[in-house]
């Protein structure tokens, strides 16, 4: 009777969302003190405290407010379904952010895919229409996870659901245009999002979003990786990767020893050997989705002659030794089961290594604990690549050229309309539209002031004077993609 009454409960709950109907108008003003507070108030209101209408949604709870200057900041709890097609299998809480400016400003939401920051911080986007942001915890990272987790229900379509319910409940309170955005694995789940829910938003801005089609035909990586930078460059990456196989016996002692000292495990990956060749095979791949070929110049200039030492210190600055440890790997657990099955995972060649590689670039279901079943679904990323192609509609895509995940990116077809694929030159997985060439970065500025319902007249007119409606705060407007992890880190 207990079991049945949680499920009525459950359900109870989630029929209270809201709808997206209503307009409404309010300022930010100042913090007021923080708490875990609801509130018995009508989210329709516009005399209302904006905190008491977003809590007045069913479902929502306040963990915290953060002042900041010319914004209201909230880090929420939503109560989700486990399965948003059988609600009475259970809830769980999704972490949520709001950085409030105005009821009448466009809403960016922005998801990256893994877990949300809870400090103050705004995406390109949000910047470019002076919005306001929602930002969403990726179910199932800690703690927006169910417990016990049932992993099958953690896909593309009930992720894009868990937004729709959100984007829901908050659009009477934000009755402006929407636009979903995101880096990497965020990108991904904003086409995702689009594709699921294609009313939703009024448009995407994705950065360096991979697009693996077919996960068994990577040669597109293996060509990009055989020319990007110089050659130089390229050779020198090589060869302290294969100094750290040659010389696998000391170094895997230092690594023990590292281990030890910090009372890391191996268990998922099964062994010391296999994580340590993982970190060394990323080495490469690594370097050039997050440098720049200036920072060959910090890489041994001659492999062979360097120290253990040097060796060591390099591989571990570039991939990290932490990695593939079962701490290292634990808040990522979510993103390989993914990978290994829907989103699909690079796997690169990497010839310079010869013979010295036991393992091979290793897959996803490596680096998932086994009592996690997996099953990969070739046709998830089929459908979405079909439907941009075929439907996709104001969707902008930027990416670095001299990132990895470039060499597999989202493509337009016959059926896209209104929507952009653009290459930062030089860049790599930190591409913003504000790095694009003169032209690209003017178009698609104005394409999302426009998308936004926002764009000045002068740039209706002509689309070379649009720029971003808000100043650079360089706290507020930070970029650290390495905290997002598509695959490798």
């Amino acid at each position: 009777m207990r079991r049945a009454l949680g499920g009525l409960l459950s359900i109870a709950v989630l029929i209270g969302t809201v709808s997206a109907t209503g307009a409404s108008a309010g300022a930010a003003t100042a913090a007021e003190p923080a708490g875990r507070v609801s509130r018995a108030v009508a989210d329709d209101d516009p005399g209302t405290d904006i905190k008491d209408r977003i809590l007045a949604i069913p479902g929502m709870t306040l963990i915290e407010e953060k002042p900041y200057e010319g914004y209201r900041y909230f880090v929420l709890e939503y109560t989700q379904p486990v399965d948003h097609r059988d609600p009475s299998r259970g809830t769980f809480q999704q972490r949520i952010t709001v950085l409030h400016k105005d009821t009448s400003r466009p809403t960016v939401f922005s998801t990256s895919g893994y877990n949300v920051s809870t400090t103050p911080g705004r995406a390109e986007p949000t910047r470019i229409v002076d919005g306001n942001q929602v930002s969403l915890e990726y179910r199932y990272f800690t703690p927006s996870r169910p417990s016990p987790a049932d992993w099958s229900k953690l896909d593309i379509r009930q992720a894009a659901d868990d937004q729709h319910r959100v984007f829901t409940a908050l659009k009477r309170i934000y009755p402006a245009k929407w636009l979903a955005t995101g880096a990497s694995k965020g990108g991904m789940t904003a086409t995702y999002y689009k594709r699921f829910h294609p009313r939703d938003m009024d448009g995407i801005v994705a950065y360096v979003a991979p697009n693996d089609v077919v996960d068994k035909e990577d040669s597109a990586y293996d060509r990009f990786l055989a020319r990007v930078g110089g050659k130089a460059c390229r050779d020198r990456l090589g060869a302290v990767q294969r100094e750290a196989l040659v010389r696998r016996a000391p170094l895997e002692e230092k690594y023990r020893a590292y281990a030890a000292e910090h009372g890391y495990t191996f268990a998922t990956t099964g062994s010391l050997d296999k994580a340590y060749e993982a970190v060394v095979l990323d080495y490469y791949w690594t370097f050039w989705q997050y440098s720049r070929p200036a920072d060959c110049d910090t890489v041994p200039a001659d492999a062979k002659s360097a120290t253990d030492q040097e060796i060591w210190d390099s591989v571990d600055a570039i991939t990290g030794f932490f990695a593939y440890t079962d701490q290292g790997l634990e808040k990522y657990t979510p993103y390989y089961y993914q990978a290994g099955t829907q989103l699909g995972a690079p796997t690169i060649r990497q010839p310079w290594l010869g013979n010295l590689s036991r393992y091979g670039y290793q897959p996803p279901r490596t680096f998932v604990p086994r009592s996690i079943p997996m099953k990969f679904q070739p046709s998830a990323m089929r459908d979405i690549d079909g439907w941009v192609r075929h439907h996709g509609e104001r969707m902008l895509y930027v990416y670095g050229e001299n990132d990895p995940y470039g060499a597999e990116p989202f493509r337009l077809g016959a059926g896209s309309r209104d929507s952009a694929v653009m290459t930062v030159p030089g860049g790599n997985h930190g591409a913003t539209v504000g790095a694009l060439a003169e032209s690209d970065r003017a178009w698609a500025t104005a394409a999302v002031l426009r998308w936004a319902g926002v764009a000045p007249a002068a740039v209706r007119d002509d689309p070379a004077k649009a720029k971003p409606l808000a100043e650079f705060d360089a706290r507020l407007d930070r970029q650290d993609v390495r905290n997002e992890r598509y695959l490798r880190p």
